[in-house]
């Protein structure tokens, strides 16, 4: 796994990443061959793996169509729209990062949040003569907040499928660690602002995004009735699926009702079959706009259900190889190893926590420090009578989270390459990064917030 993420860097992931999966388990399948074991008993064990998958395989790609539907409806338009129209230089680091986590709880990517939005206020601290280093932190913990808490995010959903947790459970019991350390993570990047010289400069890259948004979309408050709805099916606790696609339909009606120029511009035809066309199209390929702004371009273009597909096709590729790891007795190695240092409920949080970073710093790889811990720590989870969303929150406290903090790792490549700035320059200002997993280690041993398997009842 290393290996191929050192060759392909960031590219990885686009199927390399999941070519090393399945020659890990042909290799891991020989072995078992060799000592015992039945094809029939292996292929039985990556049946039951992948099995487990299929309930998050149909929520990622309702998800693709979410996005995309979210994109024509105005919703996102408009939430960048407000956003950015609250930025000041005095609180330039402190709006930074609060657009880019609204931006990201919206859109459910960090990297495009970081690409677009991001190099954007990069662009502007120039402006300001403020720092690169600390807008960039500001950035990525934005960025990796809204990532997290969303529930269009490609490991917001990959945590909970592979600890065996519910989507929004798993959002609400990450938001008791997450807020008060995102909390944190503004008042000291608003502290700084006040302390830092910030001076008047131009606006002109923001404005034209403002500019441009406003031109191609009807901007209202309305667009946001989708975004709210769906936030509100998430507390009712509305199984995901049912939620996201739900409001992913009436995205598309409010799309019909409200972004009649943007429908006709991106079906290319104002004729009703050509338009009925468009929406599937949004559902199923994404949506696609075509500005002068490049940044509005490649922020707004994306979604559909075949955008998921790597996403689908890096599960069942990881969940075969976990599923051969685990039945020639690979991973009870590793845990009988590991298990000598769990003494408490604390210890063991904080030896999955390990696991992950472990993982995101030899493999370089942000969903192999979710898909392994996760499926080497669940059974002892179980064991201990703790619930599986607080594997879940662990997972994404220390796999999510410290995966931008490694310079290797394709995610701090990517963060590095896209905002210009080294991954050791921006490291010491992406507080929400650092804080989080301290604070949820905190909770761990303290015994806050962890909940306890509920006893079947007669």
């Amino acid at each position: 796994m290393g290996g191929v993420i050192a060759l392909f860097g960031s590219d990885a992931l686009a199927g390399a990443t999941q070519v090393a999966m399945m020659i890990i388990g042909f290799a891991a399948a020989l072995i078992g061959l060799k000592n015992g074991l039945t094809w029939a008993q292996i292929e039985q064990s990556i049946i039951a793996s992948s099995a487990k998958t299929t309930g998050p395989i149909l929520i990622f790609l309702s998800i693709g169509a979410l996005i995309g539907s979210f994109m024509l409806s105005g919703a996102v338009p408009s939430l960048l729209y407000y956003g950015l129209k609250i930025l000041s230089p005095t609180y330039f680091y402190a709006l930074t990062c609060l657009i880019c986590a609204l931006v990201a709880i919206c859109i459910g990517s960090s990297w495009t949040t970081a690409a677009t939005i991001g190099v954007a206020l990069i662009g502007v601290s120039y402006g300001f003569s403020l720092s690169a280093e600390v807008t960039a932190g500001a950035i990525v913990s934005g960025a990796y907040f809204g990532d997290k808490m969303s529930p269009l995010s490609e490991t917001t959903n990959l945590a909970p499928s592979i600890a065996g947790s519910d989507l929004f459970a798993h959002i609400r019991y990450m938001a008791w660690v997450s807020l008060p350390s995102f909390a944190i993570t503004l008042t000291l990047f608003f502290i700084i602002g006040l302390n830092g010289a910030a001076q008047s400069g131009s606006q002109e890259s923001i404005a034209d995004f403002i500019r441009t948004l406003d031109e191609n979309f009807f901007i209202s408050p309305i667009n946001l009735v989708p975004v709210a709805l769906l936030l509100g099916l998430a507390i009712k606790q509305t199984p995901a699926f049912i939620a996201i696609t739900g409001v992913s339909l009436l995205a598309c009606v409010f799309a019909v009702l409200f972004q009649t120029e943007a429908l006709f511009s991106f079906a290319k035809s104002n004729d009703l079959l050509d338009i009925v066309k468009a929406l599937w199209i949004v559902l199923y390929d994404g949506f696609a706009i075509n500005t002068n702004n490049e940044s509005v371009n490649t922020l707004l273009s994306r979604g559909g259900m075949a955008s998921m597909v790597n996403m689908v096709w890096l599960v069942i590729a990881s969940m075969m190889m976990t599923g051969v790891l685990e039945r020639i007795g690979f991973i009870a190695v590793l845990m009988r190893l590991m298990l000598t240092l769990v003494r408490s409920t604390g210890s063991l949080i904080a030896s999955t926590m390990a696991t992950c970073l472990g993982v995101n710093v030899l493999t370089g790889d942000q969903y192999m420090s979710i898909v392994l811990p996760g499926q080497m720590w669940k059974a002892e989870f179980e064991r201990r009578g703790l619930a599986n969303v607080n594997l879940s929150r662990t997972l994404e406290d220390a796999g999510t989270l410290t995966s931008p903090l490694v310079p290797w790792n394709a995610c701090g490549v990517y963060m590095a390459g896209t905002l210009a700035v080294t991954t050791f320059a921006y490291l010491p200002y992406c507080f929400f990064n650092l804080i989080n997993p301290v604070i949820a280690l905190l909770f761990a041993f303290m015994n806050i917030k962890i909940a306890r398997l509920q006893k079947a009842t007669a």
